[in-house]
This record gives structure tokens, C-alpha cells and sequence, in this order.
């Protein structure tokens, strides 16, 4: 057995955030995700999963099933409960979906099935990730939010929830995601981690800013890559693409810019259009499901390589995704950072 035990992983999608907290001694031993290649990008590099990733709706899938799954009894509780479940009406770029802003997205009863673990399952400790805009005080927002702090006190836990932003903690990514760790109310609880790395994000300065944000160029620094089919930005707005300065976007063409033959209104488009990634910057938030024009694009003017995206997240570069490309790019965009979980999971190991 591992040193801290035995960890079951909720939407475990490719397993970044079990790669983190194996890295501070946890061993999953059960996992349930429903996308078929992220299941086996899982059992790929988990071969020491006792059972097969559980292919199932979790809101079909009793606890017990789970718990089986991982070797437990009746009677044993799992060491770490993890899981990051979708929840897709409070993500930011979901706003502009009026059902999504409503809260009607039936993705949202996924909180409700971790919840409903964490109850059945009893673990001893437990890790909750999210996207930020969950904590957003509006109307579809805080209900959620409230509703999932009520319900982890009622399972028996307390917890400390903060947003957390990966280039804080030496991801060469600016990602920040609500984190939500817990342990039973009769025992003390540790904090989430101070940051490790500062620098500039957003018109602000976030972090230590002793030890400065790793950068994308740090990131990719000796990483040989071959080309990849349709790497190649073509369309409409492709050719706009290489006289865009590196961190710069679609504002390069605009007249407040001073461009002289202007494109595009100032603010005319999500900030992610035509985003080029800045070699001396962490790469800005990388999206599961990117349009056709929507970055960021490697600084020499082509979609980013499976390689890439994996040293961009901390992946291992022995780590396999299976699937096709477009599949992979949404089970890395999807993920949580392996260094970022095992930031957070540290700070419950230290406290056993």
C-alpha cells in the first residue's frame, strides 16, 4: 500500500489531478469516467487500478459499486476522495448562454453526486476542483455554491475553499480554479497552499513574486516536436496570424492600436482570438474546445503540438493520451495541472 493510502477519483477524466496526488504518496485505485478515451488514457498510465475506469453516468453509479471497484469493503473507508466534476453553467465562457446563466444546465447535479459520495463513502480526507465562476455571487452561481457548502458540512466535513491560479505554483499556465479541500469537522484542517511563484496576470501582480511565473519558452525549452496534421492556421482570419506580436491578440488590427488598415472593433471579440503565446509569459488559459481561431497559438504561428500541451500543463512527457486530436486537446484542456494537485494534496499529507 502507499504511504497515505487509498484514493478514489471522480470525473477522472485523463488523471491530472491523480497524477498529483500519487506524487505525494496516494494510489488511486478507482476511478469513474465516462468519455471512452480519456477511461483509457487513464488505464494507460494507471495500471494499478484495481478494476477498469467505470464507464458509467455517475448519477447511475452507487458508492458501493465505486468503492468495490477500489478493493474496499463495507466497512473500510477510502483514504482521499478527488474529483473535478464539469459544470459547465458556471464557467465563464458559458455566460453568454442565457439557459447557462439561469443555472439549467443539468451538468450542475454533478456536484450532487460528489456530494453524495463524499457522504456514502466516508474518505478521510477529500479535494474538490472547479472552475472560478462558481464562486461568482450571482444568481446562477451562489445558489450552487451555498448549496455545496451546506452539503459537505451535513456530510460531517469542513473545508477551506480559495480560487487558486496554476502559474501561482509553477504551472507555465495562468488557470485559475476554485479548490476545495476537506477533512472530518473533529480534526484539524490545513490550509491551502501559499503560493510558490508571482508575477503579472490580468493587470495585477498574483502570487510570491519572489521566485517569478515559469514561461511558456521555459516550458518548451529543448522539447523537439514533430508537426502535426492541421497545425497549420488557415480560413478566414489565419493569415492575420504572423504579424501579431507574441502575447499579443486580434487588437494588434484595431485603430486604437494604431494599425493602419483596421480589422476589428476594440473589444469586438473574446480576448482569446488570435492569441499568440509570449515566450516570456506563462501561456495564457488553455481551452478544451478552442474555435478555429481561438489561442493561444504557438509563437510561430501554428496550433500548439500534443507535446506542448502536455509540458504546458505538467504532464510528464512519457504521459500517453489516446485518442484523436481533437479529443486529446479537450482531455488536456480539460485537466487539472499534475503540479497544481500535487500542491494541494501536499498540504493533507503534511497534516496526517
Amino acid at each position: 500500500m502507499s504511504t497515505h493510502g487509498v484514493a478514489i477519483s471522480l470525473f477522472a477524466g485523463a488523471g491530472g489531478l491523480d497524477l498529483g496526488v500519487e506524487r505525494v504518496g496516494y494510489e488511486v485505485r478507482a476511478a469513474v469516467e465516462w468519455d471512452a478515451d480519456a477511461a483509457t488514457t487513464m488505464e494507460k498510465n494507471f495500471d494499478h487500478l484495481r478494476s477498469p475506469v467505470i464507464q458509467k453516468d455517475i448519477l447511475q453509479t452507487p458508492t458501493a459499486e465505486i468503492t468495490r471497484a477500489a478493493g474496499l469493503s463495507a466497512s473500510e473507508r477510502p483514504d482521499l476522495l478527488v474529483g473535478g466534476p464539469p459544470c459547465t453553467p458556471f464557467s465563464k465562457s458559458g455566460f453568454w448562454l442565457e439557459w447557462k446563466r439561469e443555472g439549467l444546465d443539468p451538468d450542475a447535479s454533478l456536484l450532487q453526486a460528489y456530494t453524495r459520495v463524499l457522504t456514502e463513502a466516508r474518505p478521510r480526507r477529500f479535494i474538490l476542483e472547479n472552475v472560478y465562476a462558481l464562486t461568482y455571487s450571482n444568481k446562477a452561481s451562489k445558489p450552487a455554491y451555498d448549496r455545496l457548502m451546506r452539503e459537505i458540512h451535513s456530510a460531517g466535513y469542513h473545508c477551506d475553499a480559495r480560487v487558486l491560479n496554476a502559474a501561482d505554483y509553477g504551472v507555465p499556465q495562468a488557470r485559475p480554479r476554485l479548490f476545495v479541500i476537506g477533512g472530518p469537522k473533529d480534526e484539524p484542517l490545513p490550509e491551502l497552499p501559499r503560493p510558490t511563484n508571482g508575477g503579472h496576470w490580468e493587470r495585477r501582480v498574483t502570487g510570491d513574486s519572489e521566485t517569478p511565473h515559469v514561461t511558456a519558452g521555459e516550458a518548451l525549452a529543448g522539447l523537439v516536436t514533430e508537426p502535426e496534421p492541421g497545425e497549420t492556421v488557415n480560413g478566414k482570419y489565419g493569415h492575420l496570424l504572423p504579424d501579431i506580436p507574441p502575447g499579443d491578440n486580434y487588437l494588434f488590427y484595431t485603430d486604437r492600436r494604431g494599425h493602419p488598415d483596421p480589422l476589428f472593433r476594440w473589444r469586438s471579440k473574446y480576448w482569446s482570438f488570435l492569441l499568440k503565446l509570449s515566450p516570456d509569459k506563462p501561456a495564457p488559459t488553455i481551452q478544451a474546445q478552442p474555435g478555429p481561431y481561438v489561442g493561444p497559438f504557438h509563437w510561430e504561428n501554428r496550433r500548439l503540438r500534443v507535446g506542448e500541451l502536455k509540458r504546458l500543463f505538467t504532464y510528464p512527457d512519457s504521459f500517453e493520451f489516446v485518442g484523436s486530436r481533437s479529443s486529446i486537446q479537450a482531455q488536456v484542456g480539460n485537466s487539472v495541472p499534475p503540479l497544481l494537485a500535487e500542491r494541494v494534496a501536499a498540504v493533507l499529507t503534511d497534516a496526517c
